[in-house]
């Protein structure tokens, strides 16, 4: 039996897991973890009875589990998951295009495809996407801006990197590997919220798209052993301060026994002097800390859009959390809803959130399984 308190379960639907959920105006677009599967359209105008009216499939060696809807576009993640499989059978990342004007026969305009194992996560804002692809001469993902305003024709406006990725120009990482990499931006205005992995996070200044500009950074990643997954813009000021609400993703820890009692965990940055953001509280799960966890214990990722001071946050083992911050200095938790964990699991993997415009609330487990929620 699901766990609730303080939210009641509208619907749940049997589907393939999935790394993405989104709601644009009556319809859900989930893009799944595993090929074949790629991208589910979901008819949500009775939310107590979602429909599934079209399914797109991948090949073996790709997945397509990130997508976004916006303006009759839909876009869908490709990135490569094994490099075996792609080279013999030709496979390049990137991002498909689709035509949804009519969701339930989407029609793709194009395919944009880069080098690499192709783009991560992404936003769209019905003209531009903020990417993280990988591409030839650089080290791990970089922040790249498309316009499609044709969308038949994407064309690269911009580009960001941090100094040290650009090795084909020359420069020398100071991090191991692929640690720095772009996992995903957030836009808000000119200003976009880009969570590094490793390399923590950064805001920049896109009021010319051609040259973004760094703003300021920040890194725990150590002390903390945790990747920066999302970096979340609160719109609205609170006792005339702005913050942000930055998520650490409890996998791929530099160092395992950097803190074994911990898992990854909320924090709440102070961004006012938005040249100096600072951490002024955190939040966790209770009954998490202080003792060994296996991985995806800890928090995955808030909601991307802010809609007031209670936060849906998908929190891997521990489901779907709502956090309140309307004192920044100590947030707290005001519900919570936990699913029954998919076939033959012992434990749920929430792994993705989005809240719509009805308030309701969309969960999407990594195995399998979405479910609609809504406060009460």
């Amino acid at each position: 039996m699901a766990i609730c308190k303080g939210v009641r379960e509208i619907a749940h639907l049997d589907c393939p897991g999935g790394g993405q959920i989104v709601v644009d105006g009556s319809f859900g677009y989930i893009g799944h973890m595993r090929a074949p599967s790629g991208t589910s359209i979901i008819d949500l105008s009775d939310p107590a009875r979602p429909r599934k009216i079209a399914h797109l499939e991948v090949p073996k060696g790709l997945h397509s589990h990130k997508v976004q809807a916006a303006n009759g576009i839909m876009l869908v993640n490709h990135e490569i998951v094994s490099r075996e499989i792609a080279a013999a059978e030709g496979l390049r990342g990137g991002l498909g295009i689709y035509d949804i004007s009519n969701p339930g026969n989407p029609k793709e305009i194009t395919r944009w495809t880069c080098e690499g194992s192709g783009v991560h996560r992404f936003t769209f804002d019905g003209r531009y996407a903020f990417i993280s692809p990988e591409i030839e001469g650089y080290l791990g993902n970089i922040v790249m801006i498309l316009d499609l305003a044709d969308p038949a024709r994407p064309r690269e406006v911009g580009r960001w990197w941090m100094p040290g990725q650009w090795t084909a120009g020359g420069e020398q990482p100071s991090w191991p590997g692929r640690q720095h990499r772009c996992h995903h931006a957030i836009r808000s205005g000119d200003r976009l919220y880009v969570s590094y992995w490793h390399g923590g996070g950064v805001i920049l200044d896109i009021g010319d798209m051609s040259r973004p500009r760094q703003i300021s950074g920040f890194d725990w990643s150590p002390p903390f052993p945790w990747p920066t997954h999302s970096i979340v813009p609160v719109p609205f000021a609170i006792n005339g301060r702005r913050y942000l609400i930055v998520a650490d993703e409890d996998v791929n820890p530099i160092d395992p026994e950097m803190a074994p009692e911990l898992a990854a965990f909320i924090w709440i940055l102070d961004a006012t002097d938005e040249t100096r953001p600072v951490p002024v509280a955190t939040f966790q799960v209770e009954g998490v800390h202080g003792r060994r966890n296996p991985e995806m214990t800890g928090c995955h990722q808030p909601v991307e859009v802010i809609r007031g001071t209670e936060v849906p946050v998908a929190w891997f083992a521990q489901g779907l959390r709502f956090m309140d911050f309307s004192d920044p200095m100590r947030p707290r938790e005001t519900a919570h809803y936990i699913p029954d964990p998919a076939a033959g699991e012992s434990r749920v993997s929430s792994n993705d959130v989005f809240q719509d415009d009805r308030g309701l609330v969309y969960l999407i487990d990594r195995v399998a399984g979405l479910s609609i929620v809504e406060r009460t």
